[in-house]
C-alpha cells in the first residue's frame, strides 16, 4: 500500500479549501443520504453513517444540512432516488482508474465521466477490467500533528490493523473490509483525532509514470472529482512528491 497515501494527504489538504467554498457539501450530503437510507438515520445503530458525519463535521458541513440530509435518506423530506455505481477506466500512460458515483441520472453520470476521461486523454473501460488491480480496504485517517507514529502503529496492530502508513498532515490506518468497524471502536478509546474512516479501493500494486504523464493524471483526477456525480476516484500512480507539491500549488 506504499504510495497509496501520497495522494491521499495532497486530497486531505484540497478538502480543506474545498470546504471553505463549501464545495464538498453536496457530496456529502449524497453520502450521508445514501448511508441513511440503507441504515437508518440514527448514527449509533448505523456504522455507515457514523462515519460519513465524522467526515462532514471535519469539513465543518452546517449542522441543517446534515439533518436534512438525513431526513431525505429516512424518507421524512423527499428526494430523487440515488444509485450508487462504480466505472472503471484508464487515464494517460495507462493509469487504472476507479470511479464511485452517487447519481439520480445515471445515462448523465455516464456520459460526463466518458467525456471527462476522454479530453483527459483516458477511456472507460468495461466492468471489471480494471477493478483486479484493486483491493477494497477500510481506511482510518488520522491527523499526524503531535502523533507518533511507531505508537499509533503499535496501538492499530493491536487493534486489528493491517498496515499504517504516514503521509504529510495525516497517517493512515488500513483494516480489511470487514474489520473496520472494530479497528475504530478500538481506536475510539484512546481519543485519536480521527477525521475519517471509510472504505476505500487500494491499489495493489502501484505504477510508475513519468512526471510529465503524473501531472496529466492528477488533473483527470481533479476534473473528475469535480463532477457533481462523482463521489471518489481511485488511481494506481505512484506520484512524485515533487510533482503533487507542484500539483498542490
Amino acid at each position: 500500500m506504499a504510495g497509496h497515501s501520497k495522494w491521499a494527504n495532497i486530497k486531505h489538504r484540497k478538502a480543506a479549501v474545498d470546504a471553505k467554498k463549501g464545495k464538498i457539501f453536496t457530496k456529502l450530503a449524497r453520502e450521508i443520504e445514501t448511508a441513511a437510507r440503507l441504515g437508518g438515520g440514527d448514527p449509533n445503530f448505523n456504522f455507515m453513517l457514523r462515519m460519513v458525519l465524522e467526515k462532514a463535521r471535519a469539513a465543518n458541513m452546517p449542522k441543517e444540512n446534515i439533518e436534512r440530509a438525513i431526513k431525505r435518506g429516512t424518507g421524512e423530506l423527499e428526494a430523487e432516488a440515488l444509485e450508487e455505481i462504480w466505472y472503471e477506466g484508464y487515464g494517460p500512460g495507462g493509469a487504472a482508474f476507479m470511479i464511485k458515483v452517487l447519481t439520480d441520472n445515471r445515462n448523465r453520470a455516464v456520459g460526463e465521466i466518458r467525456s471527462t476521461l476522454r479530453k483527459h486523454g483516458g477511456n472507460l473501460g468495461e466492468s471489471g477490467s480494471v477493478a483486479w488491480q484493486f483491493e477494497e480496504k477500510g481506511v482510518i485517517t488520522v491527523r499526524a500533528e503531535g502523533q507518533d507514529p511507531e505508537e499509533l502503529m503499535l496501538l492499530a496492530i493491536d487493534a486489528g490493523a493491517e498496515d499504517i502508513e504516514e503521509a504529510g498532515e495525516i497517517i493512515q490506518i488500513y483494516t480489511s473490509r470487514n474489520d473496520l468497524q472494530k479497528v475504530r471502536e478500538a481506536l475510539d478509546e484512546y481519543n485519536l483525532p480521527i477525521e475519517s474512516a471509510e472504505l476505500q479501493m487500494v491499489p495493489t500494486n502501484m505504477l510508475e509514470l513519468d512526471p510529465e504523464t503524473q501531472v496529466s493524471v492528477a488533473k483527470l483526477i481533479e476534473a473528475l472529482e469535480d463532477l457533481d456525480d462523482v463521489q471518489q476516484v481511485f488511481v494506481n500512480v505512484d506520484f512524485d512528491e515533487e510533482v503533487l507539491e507542484q500539483f498542490a500549488a
